[in-house]
């Protein structure tokens, strides 16, 4: 199970955007996921009038590696670690390691 999924409410623990938070748009095969807002880069872009697409300078989210981002916990107001542990009837959730509340509903 992975510990990070689309919709999820992350913050950033390091690099350029640190302390920033957002929801996850999309989690990548590559162990790199993109986080709405966060870690938005330039793009030139070239027009193509075919297909009326305009050029210019298009700003977009580019991906974070997921060791880069940490759920965020609501209680607490902090990040947290996550870890995934079997209910009594037989269902995988997540949970935060801090106070042991399940993230999934």
């Amino acid at each position: 199970m992975k510990k990070l999924r689309k919709g999820d409410n992350v913050i950033v623990i390091s690099g350029r955007d640190k302390g920033r938070k957002g929801a996850i748009v999309a989690v990548l095969d590559d162990g790199t996921v993109i986080v709405e807002n966060v870690n938005r880069v330039k793009r030139h872009t070239r027009g193509n009038p075919q297909q009326n697409k305009p050029g210019g300078i298009l700003e977009k989210e580019a991906p974070l590696h997921a060791s880069k981002v940490a759920l965020f916990n609501p209680a607490s107001q902090k990040a947290d670690r996550v870890g995934v542990k079997v209910l009594a009837d037989g269902k995988r959730v997540r949970y935060f390691k801090s106070n042991g509340e399940v993230v999934d509903a």
